[in-house]
């Protein structure tokens, strides 16, 4: 019998919904690490990314090549093997480690059948439940290359935590920030792209790649031809041209320079640019790392003035209704004291039966006294009765007259012919005679039932068992005595 669950989570893959019941009294670090990770969207969008057909499916990795993962501790944290929890079927979740003890961190294992090889070796933590199994086995069935790598691997959407019990869990961003702030940086990346490519300046693949442009060939770098600044009236003046970085011709008929002293600048100008590029790198760099706490930060006050906006917002339409609830009140309230005005007070309902209880309380009590006089009175009379019957008994006896049993010496009153009248008293000279001892009843069951008592068979066949042996016996001495003659 397996041992009772605590916790449940559902975990939303392309090929299906994964639901997963957690022990959590038996592996406590092993489930909280899962949850907060969880909580943290660290699980979205990552890929299965080995698949050993008949045996196991394995995920958790964020970087898909099976070498990375954390956990919320930190660093890689020890295995709770616990020996009620054993690998006896499919569906199972487990901890993966890197081959050695008490090496676990965000990486997790599904199997697929039994797997006896693995006890001892993972932390049990979970299992599978309903018929989301098949979901696991639709994913132990794909195509897969050498390295047990699927050729087109599903991808966790998201983990949905149904039951969560650990309730002081703080993850350290949740998984909606998470999104918030990956949409945030999408969006200055887009945007630094769009100015540069505004300025002209090559993109610079380095700051944040998706894996799209890794194939592209470099695009040549773009020159700009410039051309020669004339004034005349800077030269009437004496003064140089400030502005271009060589300085006019003297000759008011040359209108452009030749392309290698337009060309000279740009190069020393490139020069100048790779010299200052680890300075770019380092700026950078810290800029990015502002960019990131500006983000979070950001996202948090964004999303507490959106929760406090909600609550205003709330309160007012609350207001609002008990506002219009007071005006509905007082204007039924001035309703009801016209209406008042106009008619009678009405009484309840309660009211008006409790006041014909009230008045006629003293009717029922005389009613009631003169219902008990009726029937004392009757009782009175029906004693009267019996006693006369009795005592016509007692004068038939002695006088010696003749006994009319039916009616117990009571005269049935005349009946008219033709006319049945239901008068019929002689019920009261009726009496009951019980005989003073039951033999009559002993002699009839006597003559009538035969009573069989076993034990009576048993002792007589004893009897007679015993009766036989000494007749032989009598016999045998009879015949010895009579050979000796």
């Amino acid at each position: 019998m397996a041992l009772p669950t605590n916790g449940r989570v559902i975990i939303s893959t392309t090929v299906g919904e994964i639901d997963i019941e957690l022990w959590s009294k038996e592996t406590p670090r092993t489930c909280r690490n899962f949850l907060q990770l969880a909580m943290e969207g660290y699980y979205d969008g990552v890929i299965f990314h080995r698949v050993v057909p008949g045996f196991l499916v394995q995920t958790g990795d964020r970087t898909g090549t099976g070498a990375g993962g954390e956990s919320v501790y930190g660093e890689p944290f020890e295995d709770e093997i616990h020996p009620r929890l054993r690998f006896a079927h499919r569906g199972l979740v487990a901890m993966a480690n890197s081959g050695t003890k008490n090496s676990n961190d965000s990486q997790f294992i599904i199997t697929l059948d039994r797997a006896d090889e693995l006890q001892g070796k993972h932390t049990l933590f979970g299992r599978v439940i309903g018929d989301t199994v098949y979901n696991v086995l639709k994913i132990g069935e794909l195509e897969l290359d050498k390295n047990e790598r699927p050729v087109y691997p599903p991808k966790i959407r998201s983990v949905r935590i149904l039951d969560n019990p650990f309730p002081d869990i703080v993850p350290r961003i949740t998984a909606e920030e998470k999104r918030a702030q990956q949409r945030a940086r999408e969006e200055v990346q887009r945007e630094r792209e769009e100015e540069m490519r505004r300025k002209g300046a090559k993109k610079n693949t380095k700051l944040l790649s998706f894996g799209v442009d890794e194939g592209a060939e470099e695009e040549e770098p773009v020159e700009f031809k410039k051309k020669a600044i004339f004034r005349p009236d800077l030269l009437d003046n004496g003064q140089g041209s400030s502005s271009g970085s060589t300085q006019a011709p003297t000759n008011p008929v040359l209108t452009e320079l030749p392309d290698f002293v337009t060309k000279a600048p740009l190069s020393m100008a490139k020069g100048s640019e790779k010299s200052a590029q680890p300075l770019d790198d380092e700026e950078r760099k810290s800029s990015k790392k502002k960019d990131k706490e500006s983000d979070i930060t950001n996202i948090r006050s964004q999303h507490a003035s959106e929760k406090a906006s909600s609550l205003t917002a709330r309160q007012t339409e609350i207001e609002k209704m008990e506002a219009d609830i007071r005006k509905l009140a007082k204007r039924r309230a001035g309703e009801d004291s016209d209406d008042e005005s106009r008619k009678k007070p009405k009484r309840s309902y309660l009211e008006e039966e409790l006041k014909k209880y009230e008045k006629g309380r003293g009717l029922n009590k005389r009613a009631k006294r003169k219902d008990e006089a009726d029937v004392l009175a009757k009782l009175d009379l029906f004693r009267g009765r019996l006693k006369g019957v009795q005592a016509s008994d007692e004068r038939q006896d002695d006088a010696g007259e003749g006994e009319n049993e039916g009616e117990g010496g009571i005269e049935v009153g005349a009946e008219e012919s033709g006319m049945e009248v239901d008068d019929d008293r002689g019920f009261l000279g009726h009496m009951l005679h019980f005989p003073k001892d039951n033999t009559e009843e002993v002699e009839r069951a006597e003559r009538d039932y035969e009573v069989i008592d076993p034990r009576q068979r048993g002792a007589r066949a004893k009897e007679e068992e015993r009766e036989r042996k000494r007749k032989e016996k009598g016999g045998r001495h009879r015949n010895r005595h009579g050979g000796g003659r």
